[in-house]
């Protein structure tokens, strides 16, 4: 049975008589989480998504009309429906649009199935964030080995009201990150499955020492996540910030994996082989990201779909259409990195993870709320408690991670990385115009990081915390854990009615807002 701390060493699993005796130490480096068919793990996981569910369907159709940037995406992902590319009404002509169209295809399923309402256009989204609860669950279970720290993982996205408001708006960065995350976890996956293979090859007779040819293994994960990755740039092109970053974690886990099965040099020997598959994964990317394109491909009418042949060049069948894409691509290349139109609810990324610009998506003063002032807002605002926990946690992991050299913390450091520095990257040196939201992307690693952290303090390093025997510091940490998510949970609540848009009393309103004009 799989431990409750996040940071237990693993016990040493039963050889079957058949198998060729692995010395326990490698047998312990190359160990993955074997019962992941948990049915307590996914007991947890079934109620914390059902309330993940319900949070963010109820009510989903209020506030009513469109809010914030549903003036774009919900009408773009309809008139795709009818014209099978995004449609200028005005002009009766297409679009020019400067993101991807595979959100506003999954908005469009919504719209199909609903038809062309609230209730349509938002409920993609609300599919989407609860995706995200369970796919979190799952991951943080894989990484932590921990029912409990898995459950607060899903606890903690699922009372996070930033991630609550983008799952009840049709926003696009919702299905942004649901791709990441999942990309992310294909990779936990495939990095689990490459060790068990490289253990199974040592109990079948394989010595790494005098054997010429190493097993050869098909990274079926790996192509997953090429897979996903190529859809989460069907989004928006900002998942490319996360691509380097993948790559060398893929790297770093499969030569670290030889070298805990004793293979010799093990850089050098198989890095060929990984970069070949990492090619493949990548041409998936490549491939499934055009496919997100396949409305503008097989219709007349999209924004560029025959620029050349409009300009006097060649198009030639197939190519042309590539290079009509590309061109398109250079224009909206040009649009972004040009953006710098101040806005008043703009903010800089060293501001995100202090809450320092949240955006209203929603504000009105009518409503009943039995007295004689009322508000109701709609306020993208991640729950104080929780994200004002981010930045000491980042820094409570990397001191973990290094003193305890564990590849969890470097993994979801990594990924950190890739949600957040290149946007400082364009702040410092393009002064774009940025908004809160981007940093959605980032947030199940954030919540990694802290739930990392809670494990840290509930395991003293080489600590167990099998059935009943618990050291005092566990217990402790165990209290201090379950505090800190009781307080998140209070702290959820407290602010619920402005994630929602519950008419309330102004005075009460304003009594949430705790950093005054920043918030307004």
């Amino acid at each position: 049975m799989a431990t409750d701390v996040a940071v237990a060493p693993v016990e040493s699993e039963s050889v079957p008589a058949d198998k060729r005796r692995v010395p326990d130490a490698v047998r312990r480096r190359l160990s993955t989480l074997d019962n992941a068919l948990n049915p307590h793990s996914w007991l947890v996981t079934g109620v914390i998504v059902v309330m993940a569910a319900i949070l963010r369907l109820v009510g989903i159709t209020h506030p009513r009309g469109y809010v914030f940037d549903e003036v774009y995406y919900p009408t773009d992902a309809w008139d795709m429906l009818t014209h099978g590319v995004e449609w200028d009404e005005k002009t009766n002509g297409p679009a020019y649009v400067v993101h991807p169209p595979l959100g506003k295809w999954l908005i469009a399923l919504g719209e199909k199935a609903f038809g062309n309402n609230e209730l349509g256009w938002r409920f993609p989204a609300a599919i989407a964030g609860t995706l995200m609860v369970l796919i979190l669950i799952r991951v943080a279970y894989r990484l932590f080995r921990s029912v409990v720290l898995a459950g607060a993982a899903g606890l903690l996205m699922t009372l996070d009201g930033f991630h609550l408001v983008l799952s009840r708006t049709s926003l696009l960065d919702i299905f942004l990150g649901l791709f990441i995350l999942a990309t992310f976890a294909a990779l936990v996956i495939d990095r689990d499955a490459y060790r068990r293979r490289w253990l199974r090859a040592l109990e079948d007779g394989f010595d790494p020492g005098t054997a010429r040819r190493l097993p050869h293994f098909v990274p079926w994960w790996l192509l997953v996540a090429g897979v996903m990755f190529g859809l989460a740039c069907g989004v928006k092109w900002s998942a490319l910030f996360f691509a380097p970053f993948f790559a060398g974690m893929v790297l770093v886990w499969r030569v670290g994996a030889r070298r805990s099965a004793g293979v010799r040099h093990p850089f050098s020997i198989r890095i060929g082989g990984d970069l070949g598959w990492l090619l493949l994964s990548f041409t998936l990317t490549v491939i499934f990201y055009l496919a997100t394109w396949t409305g503008w491909f097989v219709t007349n009418t999209g924004y560029f779909r025959h620029y050349r042949e409009a300009n006097g060049m060649g198009e030639p069948p197939i190519l042309g259409a590539l290079l009509n894409l590309l061109h398109y691509h250079q224009q909206a290349y040009s649009f972004h990195s040009g953006l710098d139109d101040r806005h008043p609810y703009q903010s800089w990324p060293w501001q995100w993870l202090l809450l320092g610009r949240p955006v209203a998506f929603s504000w009105s003063s009518k409503g009943s709320c039995g007295a004689p002032s009322c508000a109701s807002e709609v306020l993208l605002l991640g729950t104080p408690i929780l994200w004002w926990s981010f930045l000491p946690a980042i820094v409570a992991m990397i001191w973990f991670g290094v003193a305890r050299r564990d590849w969890r913390a470097y993994a979801i450091g990594a990924c950190l990385a890739g949600g957040l520095l290149p946007w400082f990257y364009y702040a410092i040196a393009d002064g774009r115009t940025m908004f809160v939201f981007y940093v959605l992307p980032a947030l199940p690693f954030l919540i990694l990081t802290v739930t990392y952290v809670l494990g840290a303090i509930m395991t003293p390093v080489g600590g167990t915390a099998t059935g009943d025997r618990r050291t005092d510091r566990q217990m402790v940490g165990t209290v201090i854990a379950g505090a800190y998510v009781v307080i998140v949970a209070l702290c959820f609540a407290f602010f619920y009615p402005i994630f929602t848009g519950d008419s309330i009393p102004y005075e009460s309103w304003q009594s949430r807002m705790w950093l005054g004009s920043r918030w307004i």
